[in-house]
């Protein structure tokens, strides 16, 4: 029988004197699902003061895989739920947040539709649009549009599902996040330069600025990434390869919450 592993349940230990000064080396350890799908642990190169200062990340090859959005606000669907739940729903590998969401618990903050619903019709001033569900052969299946580097109003026209949010790291490969004093667990979506999706996941609290520093000296080829959620309703879910985990966010938080709207990825049928 499968087990399902639901991180940051068990109790933390206290770091070591001193362990928040020290740089740690990140390990090279990526982990093959199946074809097509990589789980990666990293520790992380500069340590959190709570938790384990390990950052996953879920590594998905668009040639094998769909990604879907998943949205409580469409006609088939009835309730927000969590990354595991939307999975069971949707026959679905993994999910991820896909942003963040309004107060009515429904509508993102930003654009995101697909080519049967819009969840919201409103392209706010955040930069980055993941792109999917390509309408066009001319563009790639996936793609992380910046709109300060790419033309956003030709390709929008070419893919059917547009999920606008908060851009971390720039076309350019830089940190585009201020320093801020507040830390939390984080949820982000990114792309590495062979046009791979990662979903990753923060359990232990960062700036959002130092995060993404963390993540551009990881071994991940990291080339774009946007924010997708943040504190207690950060959450990444896989069911492969004899593995099953559920990684939820928040300090003192030991249960995964439900959220409205989800990117998920499914096995891309035999062609």
């Amino acid at each position: 029988m499968m087990t399902v592993a639901v991180a940051g349940v068990t109790a933390e230990r206290p770091s070591p004197p001193g362990a928040a000064a020290q740089k740690k080396q990140p390990a090279q350890s990526w982990n093959s699902l199946e074809p097509g799908l990589d789980l990666g642990e990293f520790p992380a190169t500069h340590p959190s003061e709570r938790g384990d200062s390990i950052v996953r990340v879920l590594r998905v090859d668009p040639n094998r895989f769909d990604l879907r959005l998943m949205n409580a606000s469409a006609p088939d669907q009835e309730r927000a739920m969590t990354a595991r739940d939307w999975c069971v729903r949707g026959g679905l590998v993994a999910a991820i947040n896909a942003s963040m969401y309004q107060t009515d618990h429904r509508t993102s903050v930003s654009l995101m539709k697909t080519t049967t619903h819009v969840n919201n019709p409103r392209l706010s001033k955040d930069r980055t649009i993941l792109a999917f569900d390509r309408l066009d052969a001319s563009v790639p299946s996936v793609s992380l549009i910046d709109r300060d580097c790419d033309d956003f109003e030709t390709l929008r026209g070419k893919y059917g599902t547009l999920v606008q949010s908060i851009r971390m790291i720039s076309c350019r490969g830089t940190n585009v996040w201020t320093q801020q004093p507040r830390r939390w667990s984080t949820a982000a979506i990114g792309r590495d330069g062979r046009g791979r999706i990662l979903f990753i996941h923060a359990r232990s609290p960062y700036s959002t600025h130092d995060l993404i520093d963390i993540l551009l000296e990881l071994p991940l080829g990291l080339a774009r990434a946007m924010y997708v959620e943040g504190g207690p309703e950060a959450q990444l879910y896989v069911n492969s390869g004899g593995l099953e985990r559920e990684w939820v966010g928040g300090d003192e938080n030991r249960r995964a919450w439900p959220v409205p709207n989800v990117i998920g990825i499914a096995r891309r049928a035999a062609r």
